[in-house]
């Protein structure tokens, strides 16, 4: 696998430990770059602006190391990377956006997360008065015998909202078009000139169902950026919370799947094993979400004797009652004639689109940050990625399954060799500007925080990606040759994130 010079991939036991050495580079090696995204060379992790600048992130799978280009705006223009690179064509959208920058090349420089109700435009940049809102161009279909269903944004169950645009001929979908960004909270603005404790906060709000993964990336970028020293136990810790969440949010997934296939008993049961994890959480470590428990040095609740009883009774409860669950769901026909063949992703869409979590691994994208970007306690565990090559909707519902079970196992493995002694650092942010980058596996796929201090120790400037960026645009193609009925199923077994995106 070729690497597009001039980038030096950094392997993640040194990036997460030090401060991340960006690469600038000209117009042209950024196009460089963007034409070897193209070409599958490397994988696009996320691209972001920042004042006179754009940088993106990148992934090469073969070196197992994560490279960050830089490439000056001038007169606010850079190279387009998604005239190359599909998937960095809505990030590129959202940058112009929030600081004006115009992707040269771009093909598609609509507006998408500035509706024109934020009362100003470009806030992160040259900030001035907004124009109002004004109707958005869907892409035009040709062809007969069309029509068109608006679905949204808001919608009959209580769920974020977004706006889905299907053309239809009969009951099939011919495309599915997103709008999204109408539940953008404006946490980029938020981070700028905040501390860091104001910092954690804010990024383990970013998606309520991954509060703990988001924690954990924003800790990570700002313990590498400082060179922070962590205790052992903490990292453990953090690993018992991660697989926790990772629990409860599959639980309910399944469960939730099941129920928009019309099999309800499914959610019930599925249902009152998430609220046990919930519980158990909320039991040993003061919260049902486990919020604010991880901050730059450690975390801020230990686990006591009596907490450990209660999470290794839960997990005995998870293994005794799940596998009964999982036959129900493999042996119900009327269930698996709904969701096999249903909502499938091709295997070079996951690839092309460095899809992560469940999306990416049913489709057949062997990628786990725990494993390919290794960091404690997962460096120390044993640890099975399942993959499928279906991509369906049943892939998507068995890698949850899989991951159930990998979780009770993780949780296990450290319970039994947590070490003892303190969980949580102290130290001056102050001395010095510096940079880190944080990666993190939530329950949907690889979280990215990139993080800029200043010299008092505040934030410069960060920016959050959540895995949903790269899967929502697979969801439309997803959903083209269903039936419209099968929407709200294929939408369920992707569950992205509005939040996480919409920041």
């Amino acid at each position: 696998m070729t690497q597009p010079p001039p980038l030096a991939f950094t392997r993640s036991r040194d990036f997460r430990r030090h401060p991340f050495a960006r690469t600038t580079v000209s117009d042209v090696e950024w196009s460089a770059i963007a034409r070897a995204l193209g070409r599958g060379d490397v994988t696009l992790l996320s691209l972001w602006g920042e004042d006179g600048a754009v940088s993106m992130a990148l992934h090469d799978p073969a070196a197992r190391g994560v490279a960050v280009a830089r490439v000056a705006t001038a007169q606010g223009r850079f190279p387009s990377a998604g005239r190359h690179h599909a998937p960095a064509q809505r990030l590129e959208r959202a940058v112009a956006d929030l600081f004006g920058f115009v992707a040269t090349g771009a093909g598609d420089r609509r507006k998408w997360l500035d509706h024109g109700r934020w009362g100003v435009v470009h806030p992160l940049g040259e900030a001035r008065a907004g124009r109002g809102a004004s109707a958005y161009a869907f892409l035009p279909v040709e062809g007969e015998s069309l029509h068109q269903v608006p679905v949204g944004p808001v919608h009959a169950g209580i769920i974020e909202p977004g706006h889905f645009r299907f053309t239809a001929q009969g009951e099939t979908v011919v495309r599915l078009e997103e709008r999204l960004g109408y539940v953008h909270k404006g946490i980029d603005a938020l981070m700028r000139g905040a501390d860091l404790s104001r910092g954690a906060e804010l990024a383990a709000r970013t998606s309520g169902d991954s509060t703990v993964a988001y924690g954990w990336a924003f800790a990570q970028a700002a313990e590498a950026a400082m060179e922070v020293e962590v205790p052992e136990r903490a990292f453990w810790l953090r690993g018992i919370m991660a697989e926790m969440e990772r629990l409860a949010n599959h639980l309910g997934d399944i469960g939730a799947i099941c129920n928009d296939a019309a099999f309800a008993m499914m959610l019930a049961h599925c249902s009152v094993l998430r609220e046990k994890v919930l519980r158990t959480a909320d039991e040993i470590f003061g919260h049902r979400l486990m919020r604010d428990r991880i901050v730059p040095g450690g975390v801020t609740a230990d686990l006591t004797r009596d907490g450990d009883e209660a999470l290794r009774a839960l997990i005995a409860e998870i293994r005794d009652r799940f596998p009964a669950l999982v036959d129900l769901y493999d042996n119900t026909a009327s269930l698996l004639d709904r969701t096999v063949g249903t909502g499938r992703v091709a295997p070079e869409l996951a690839r092309r689109f460095g899809a992560g979590g469940f999306v990416g691994r049913a489709a057949m994208r062997d990628f786990d940050t725990r494993r390919d970007l290794r960091y404690a306690p997962y460096d120390m565990l044993r640890l099975e990625v399942p993959v499928r090559d279906d991509g369906d909707v049943n892939g998507r519902v068995w890698v949850r399954i899989r991951e159930v079970e990998q979780s009770c196992s993780l949780i296990t493995q450290i319970l039994n060799g947590l070490p003892g002694g303190p969980v949580l650092a102290s130290f001056d942010p102050a001395g010095r500007s510096c940079e880190g980058l944080g990666l993190v596996e939530g329950f949907r796929g690889d979280i990215l925080v990139w993080l800029a201090l200043d010299d008092a120790g505040r934030i410069r400037r960060c920016h959050l990606r959540d895995p949903s960026w790269f899967q929502w645009p697979l969801l439309e193609a997803a959903i083209e040759g269903n039936i419209i009925a099968d929407f709200p199923l294929c939408n369920k077994s992707f569950n992205c994130s509005y939040s996480g995106h919409d920041l």
